[in-house]
């Protein structure tokens, strides 16, 4: 990859603490030589805790950990003290990030909050100590439970890019040039497809003190769904997009078609993508004169509202930002 920076998916092998064994002790002091039972409980073993965080944009701090192994808990002692809690293990993921059985595919959680703690494993609980099991029938019980083991599952966390609006289009649609403009993000741009290979995110001010987020998502081929191209490795980070800007050039064979195309690939990977907010901004149409355009809009998809835009010669972008601003609010 260009950016090997970016990761947005690991699989990690995620094994909690044992719990502490309860104890088996019986009161003893210089005045009581057969005292009753006063083993405390075993502390519980350490957790598997996913941490949303602001300090992370990645997962790459997580991608050459394949295990994370929590402390076990410690055992009970006399006089019913009870042992220490096993040292809890903390995976600060960033926002967006989905937590996945990596046997079952189930989906565990979602972390979307800064701060939000999720257990992904609980640690194992702590033995009983032997003053539980005291009875009328059984004065002085010789045993006491053994702390409970771990769990041990291997995790898959995938992250999807949390942004306002997603850029959607084939390859050099002009997504990345229309991003360098409007941010201060800085992707790399050039005349072949698939220059973009990772999600480029960049803040766009609006208006006086207002922004919104803008998300370059790598280019779309036909048969994406299916993972041809980039394929699924991108599409999911869509999905976490508020407001869909599909961008086609005004010199593509057929707008229509095009435009038709990039929303049978969202659907086909996820129906629930079609219920999003949705523009279509024609790029490169500082190439035709007014008159062109005119004759161009009549060919448009219906049901979608359209806008002719130019990064490279500023044409209509103060326009689209206001369209945008308007769909977010």
């Amino acid at each position: 990859m260009a950016n090997s920076n970016f990761v947005d998916y690991v699989k990690i092998c995620c094994r909690s603490g044992k719990g502490g064994a309860g104890s088996k002790h019986f009161h003893r002091d210089r005045l009581t030589s057969k005292g009753g039972p006063d083993g405390g409980d075993g502390g519980r073993g350490g957790h598997i805790i996913l941490r949303g965080t602001n300090n992370e944009w990645t997962l790459l701090h997580l991608k050459y950990r394949k295990h994370v192994i929590a402390k076990p808990g410690f055992p009970g002692s006399s006089s019913r003290s009870f042992g220490k809690e096993g040292e809890d293990e903390y995976l600060d993921v960033p926002l967006g990030t989905i937590a996945k059985d990596a046997e079952t595919g189930e989906v565990i959680c979602e972390i979307s909050e800064i701060g939000q703690e999720v257990i992904l494993v609980k640690g194992g609980r702590g033995g009983l100590g032997n003053a539980h099991f005291k009875s009328a029938t059984n004065q002085n019980p010789q045993y006491a439970q053994p702390g409970e083991d771990g769990g041990e599952y291997w995790m898959i966390l995938e992250l999807k890019v949390l942004a306002d609006v997603g850029l959607v289009g084939f390859p050099n649609a002009g997504k990345s040039t229309l991003l360098s403009v409007v941010s201060a993000a800085k992707p790399e741009i050039a005349d072949y497809p698939f220059t973009t290979l990772v999600p480029n995110l960049g803040i766009v001010a609006y208006r006086e003190t207002k922004s919104f987020v803008m998300a370059d998502i790598p280019g779309i081929i036909e048969g994406a769904h299916k993972g041809k191209g980039i394929g699924h490795r991108f599409l999911r980070h869509i999905e976490r997009n508020a407001l869909l800007l599909f961008m086609v050039p005004i010199d593509a064979k057929n707008i229509k078609e095009e435009y038709e195309i990039l929303l049978n690939e969202l659907s086909e990977f996820n129906s629930e993508l079609l219920n999003k907010d949705r523009l279509l901004a024609i790029t490169k149409s500082d190439m035709l004169d007014d008159e062109l355009i005119e004759e161009t809009k009549k060919d448009l998809p219906e049901g979608i509202e359209t806008i002719f835009i130019s990064s490279v010669a500023g044409m209509g972008i103060t326009e689209l930002k206001d369209m945008l601003w308007a769909k977010i609010n």
